[in-house]
C-alpha cells in the first residue's frame, strides 16, 4: 500500500490489516490460499470510512480475523469507478441500499456473495458487529461452500443481466423534455428549494434541466424553483460563507447542517450553474456565489502544475466540521464590538448554537431585514460583511485544516475546466480564470495523456490507470469550452482526438451506447455501463453532449448519429425516471434544438474581437456554439467549416450569427450580436 498514490489507500498503509490494492496479486493469493476476498471501497473525504478505520481496521483483533480468514483489498472508488460501480450494484441488489464505506465479500474470481456498508465494532441498531460478520462468513466459506458459490453465481448472473437490460424506448420529442421538467417541478420543495426531503443534495444537473426548460418555454415556475433553490443553498450552511465553495450535501431539508466534505465535482457543476443563472437573470447574487466558488478552487484546490485536487475532508482533529463552526466568543474576539454584533445577527450565531453547541454560519434572514435593523443601506451592509468575512477568514486560516485529497482525476478536472472556461467569457475581467483554464488543459493533455490514451489519476508525478469513458468525455467537453473562450485551435483539435478515441475504445455497436471501460480493459465480473447521472454526470451523458457540440463545430454527422443512438437507447429511462438523467436531458435539449452558430472573424486577443465574443456569452443561450479565428487562417477553416467564407467587414472583427442553416447579416457591433441572439 505504501507504493500507492491514492491518499485514501495511503491512509490505511499502517493498519494491522494486510491490505492489497486491487490487482491480480491479491486474487492469485486468494486462489492459492483458498480464501474469500474482502473488498473495502471508500474515498478520502468519507466520514464513515474514517470511523470504520478507527473502530475496526486499526483494531488488532479485528485485523487478525480479517488476515486469517480473507485476502483484503482496499479500493479508492474515485480511482477505480469501474470496480465501485460493479460492486455497488451488487450491494444494492443484496441489501436494497448502498453507500461508503462499502464492504463486499466475494469468491477468488470476483463474484460477490455478501455485502454491506458500514459495520460497527459491536452490535448496534440492528447491525451485527463487524467481527461477527467476519467469523460467520469465514465459517460459511469453509463449511458451506456450495451455498456460498450458489449465491455468488446468482449475483454474477444478476449483474450481467442488469448490465445488458434496457428500458423500452420512447420517442425523442420536446414533449419528453416538458414531461421531465414538470416531473422535477413536482418533486421540488417549494419552501426551501431542492428536490425531496432530508438528506438533501444540490443536484445541479436537474436544476439545469429547469433552467433550460425556462429558456425554451418561458415557464416562470421553472425559473422560480431554480432561483429559490440557488438562493437557499447559498444562504445555508451547505455553502461556506467565508471561504466559498459547497459541501457535499445537507443532512436536513433546509440546507443548514452539511456533511462538511467539499468535492471538486460538486463545486465545478455548481459554479457553472450559478454562472448560467447569472447569464439568465443578470442577478449579481449568482455571480458572487460563482466567483467565490471558483476562487475557492483556485486558492485551495489547485496544484502547482494546474491540476485541480479532488476533495477536502469533513473532519479535522478527529471532529466533523470543527474547522467551520464558531461560538459567539470566537467571533467577538476576532472583530470590533459593532462588527461582532452585526456578524452575529447576519449569520444567526447564538449561544445555544445550531450544531453540537456551536454555530454553522448561515444567512437565516433576508439581508434587507438585517440592514434595516442596523440602519444601513443594502450596499453599506454588503461592504461591512465583506470586510468582516475577510477578518473571520484570516482567523479561521489559523485553525487545523481538514485533510485534502490531492490526487487529480481527469473527469472531475474536465468539469472544472468547463466551468473556468465559461467564467472566462462571462466575466472577462477575471483573466485569472482564463489562465487557470489554460493551465489545467495543458496539464491534462501534457501530463495525463500519453500515446493518445488519457489516464484517470495523477499524483506525485505519476499518471495512473487507463482513463474511463467519463474521463475522455469530460475532458473533451472542457476543451470545447476552452476553445470557445480562446479560439485557440489546439484545444478543439485535442477535443476531436479524445472524441475519436472515445468512439474507438468505448462504443458498443450492438447496443448503440457506450461502455464505461475501454475495450482492452482488464476482465471484470461484468463490463460496466453506468448510464445514470448521480452526483457527477455519467460518461454516457457527457459523451452525448460533447459529440453534439463537436458535430456542430466540425460538421461531423457521424458524431451526431452516435449521440442520437444513445439518446434513443436511453429515451425510456429519461421518460420514466428523469431525476436520474439530468445531464442527458440537457443533451437531448441540444439535440432537438436549432442551435445558434456564432462565427467570429478577427484577431482573438484584439479588443473588438473580445467584445463580440463577450456579447455572445452575455445572455443565457445554452444551445449555441461559438467559433473564431483570424481572417485568412486556412488551417482553422479546414478544421471548422463554420468559419469558411467569413470575411471581415471594413477590416473590423465581424460576427456571423446563424441558426437552422440561415445566417443573419454579419455585424461588427456587439449590441447587434446580442439582438440577433435574442439576449439584448
Amino acid at each position: 500500500m505504501a507504493e500507492e498514490t491514492s491518499p485514501y489507500l495511503l491512509q490505511h498503509k499502517d493498519n494491522p490489516v494486510d491490505w492489497y490494492p486491487w490487482g491480480e496479486e491479491a486474487f492469485e493469493k486468494a486462489r492459492a490460499e483458498d480464501k474469500p476476498v474482502l473488498l473495502s471501497v471508500g474515498y478520502s473525504a468519507c466520514h464513515w470510512c474514517h470511523v470504520m478505520e478507527r473502530e475496526s481496521f486499526e483494531n488488532e483483533e479485528t485485523a487478525r480475523l480479517m488476515n486469517e480468514g480473507f485476502v483484503n483489498i482496499k479500493v479508492d472508488r474515485e480511482e477505480r469507478p469501474d470496480v465501485d460501480s460493479i460492486y455497488m450494484a451488487a450491494t444494492q441488489a443484496m441489501t436494497r441500499h448502498g453507500g461508503w464505506p462499502m464492504t463486499v465479500f466475494m469468491t477468488p474470481d470476483g463474484a460477490p456473495f455478501y455485502a454491506g456498508t458500514y459495520f460497527p465494532p459491536v452490535p448496534s441498531r440492528g447491525m451485527p458487529a463487524f467481527g461477527q460478520v467476519l467469523q460467520s462468513l469465514s465459517d460459511a466459506y469453509t463449511n458451506r461452500r456450495d451455498e456460498v458459490l450458489k449465491s455468488a453465481e446468482g449475483v454474477r448472473e444478476y449483474l450481467q443481466a442488469a448490465n445488458n437490460a434496457s428500458i423500452p424506448r420512447t420517442g425523442l420529442s420536446e414533449g419528453l423534455l416538458d414531461d421531465a421538467a414538470n416531473a422535477l417541478l413536482g418533486q421540488l420543495d417549494d419552501r426551501f428549494g431542492g428536490f425531496g426531503g432530508a438528506p438533501k443534495f444540490p443536484q445541479a444537473m436537474n436544476l439545469e434541466v429547469l433552467l433550460r426548460h425556462h429558456a425554451r418555454t418561458g415557464d416562470r415556475a421553472a425559473l422560480s424553483g431554480l432561483e429559490l433553490t440557488l438562493r437557499s443553498m447559498a444562504n445555508g450552511g451547505i455553502y461556506d460563507g467565508l471561504g466559498g465553495g459547497f459541501a457535499r450535501y445537507s443532512v436536513d431539508e433546509y440546507w443548514l447542517v452539511p456533511h462538511f466534505e467539499k468535492m471538486l465535482y460538486d463545486n465545478a457543476l455548481l459554479a457553472r450553474l450559478y454562472l448560467e443563472a447569472y447569464e439568465a437573470t443578470g442577478d449579481a447574487f449568482y455571480r458572487r456565489v460563482a466567483t467565490e466558488t471558483l476562487d475557492y478552487l483556485l486558492r485551495d484546490m489547485t496544484g502547482p502544475e494546474g491540476g485541480f485536487y479532488s476533495a477536502e475532508d469533513a473532519d479535522s482533529e478527529g471532529e466533523e466540521g470543527k474547522f467551520y463552526v464558531w461560538t459567539p466568543a470566537e467571533i467577538e474576539a476576532a472583530l470590533d464590538p459593532e462588527e461582532a454584533r452585526l456578524a452575529l445577527r447576519y449569520w444567526d450565531v447564538t449561544e445555544g448554537g445550531n450544531f453540537e453547541g456551536k454555530n454553522i454560519l448561515n444567512v437565516a434572514r433576508p439581508p434587507e431585514v438585517v440592514a434595516r435593523e442596523f440602519g444601513l443601506s443594502i450596499e453599506e451592509l454588503a461592504g461591512s460583511i465583506q470586510g468582516i468575512r475577510a477578518k473571520l477568514y484570516e482567523v479561521r486560516e489559523g485553525r487545523v485544516r481538514p485533510g485534502r485529497d490531492d490526487k487529480v482525476l481527469a473527469a472531475w478536472n474536465g468539469l472544472a475546466l468547463r466551468a473556468f472556461a465559461l467564467a472566462a467569457r462571462v466575466l472577462p475581467e477575471r483573466e485569472d480564470y482564463l489562465e487557470a483554464a489554460r493551465n489545467n488543459a495543458a496539464f491534462l493533455i501534457g501530463r495525463m495523456k500519453e500515446d493518445g490514451r488519457l489516464h484517470r489519476s495523477f499524483k506525485d508525478g505519476r499518471a495512473r490507470f487507463n482513463g474511463y469513458l467519463e474521463d475522455y468525455a469530460c475532458v473533451a467537453d472542457g476543451l470545447v469550452s476552452l476553445y470557445e473562450a480562446t479560439f485557440e485551435r489546439r484545444w478543439i483539435e485535442e477535443a476531436r482526438a479524445l472524441a475519436d478515441a472515445m468512439l474507438e475504445l468505448f462504443w458498443d455497436a450492438d447496443r448503440g451506447a457506450f461502455y464505461d471501460t475501454p475495450s482492452d480493459h482488464e476482465e471484470l465480473v461484468t463490463r460496466p455501463r453506468d448510464v445514470y447521472d448521480s452526483a457527477a454526470p455519467s460518461g454516457n451523458s457527457v459523451a452525448v453532449e460533447v459529440l453534439l457540440r463537436l458535430s456542430i463545430v466540425l460538421e461531423r454527422e457521424d458524431y451526431r448519429e452516435r449521440a442520437g443512438a444513445v439518446l434513443e437507447d436511453l429515451s425510456g429511462g429519461m421518460a420514466q425516471i428523469p431525476g436520474a438523467f439530468g445531464r442527458l436531458l440537457s443533451a437531448l435539449d441540444l439535440y432537438l434544438s436549432q442551435p445558434y452558430e456564432v462565427a467570429i472573424v478577427g484577431e482573438p486577443g484584439a479588443p473588438e474581437t473580445r467584445a463580440l465574443a463577450e456579447a455572445a456569452f452575455s445572455g443565457y443561450r445554452p444551445n449555441k456554439v461559438v467559433v473564431g479565428a483570424p481572417e485568412g487562417d486556412e488551417a482553422a477553416v479546414a478544421l471548422i467549416p463554420l468559419l469558411a467564407e467569413r470575411p471581415t467587414r471594413g477590416g473590423k472583427a465581424t460576427a456571423y450569427v446563424c441558426v437552422n442553416h440561415a445566417c443573419q447579416m454579419p455585424t461588427t457591433d456587439p449590441e447587434e450580436v446580442k439582438r440577433q441572439l435574442g439576449v439584448s
